[in-house]
């Protein structure tokens, strides 16, 4: 609501978006974001100690600790080669806890228009057949919760990653996570995207 508010502001007024920031400041926003700022990055020290620091910071310095931790590197570089692990067999869903996609799909309520432009976009078109793939086992497919990436094979037999926008769920994974920084998630015309309105 800030930003929107901000932009609204900066459109009719003429005004600079930097009121947005100034904005979210002076928020409940800002200080419930700096009382939890330490949490995740007390994790990258292991479970235990990230539940010690985690509690520590809570229960008796109530989120003021007088230093910030740092997050040791960013998530797409945590991102390990794929040859290093064990491929991980998952177990299939029980429509109990665990869900197909296309059911979650359906409760999750996505749309997109089918003409509207790609708001999934590759920075070189070439990474995810010559690096992610034969590096990394193509992540595209697995930190996805909505298989919008999915590698099929062209008339060749050649896989080829294949995008389904019209899945995507925004939760900007791939923007996130992907290894070599190459998917730009951008923001869909015409507000498309999951409405969760039967959840």
């Amino acid at each position: 609501m800030l930003a929107a508010e901000a932009a609204f502001s900066a459109l009719q007024e003429g005004s600079s978006m930097d009121m947005y920031w100034d904005a979210l400041r002076k928020s409940w926003i800002w200080e419930e974001l700096r009382l939890a700022r330490n949490y995740r990055p007390a994790f990258e020290y292991g479970l235990l100690p990230g539940l010690g620091v985690s509690a520590f910071e809570h229960y008796v310095f109530k989120g003021r600790l007088p230093f910030t931790l740092k997050h040791g590197k960013p998530d797409h570089e945590a991102t390990d080669v794929a040859k290093r692990h064990p491929p991980i067999e998952y177990p299939r869903p029980d429509g109990t806890l665990s869900f197909d996609v296309p059911t979650s799909l359906h409760r999750s309520n996505t749309n997109h228009d089918h003409d509207q432009p790609p708001h999934l976009r590759l920075r070189d078109p070439t990474v995810p057949e010559r690096v992610n793939l034969p590096e990394y086992a193509g992540p595209e497919s697995r930190y996805c919760p909505a298989r919008v990436y999915e590698y099929v094979p062209d008339e060749e037999g050649k896989l080829k990653l294949h995008i389904n926008a019209q899945n995507c769920l925004h939760c900007k994974a791939c923007d996130i996570k992907d290894p070599k920084q190459n998917i730009e998630w951008t923001v869909p015309e015409g507000g498309g995207g999951p409405g969760y309105s039967i959840m």
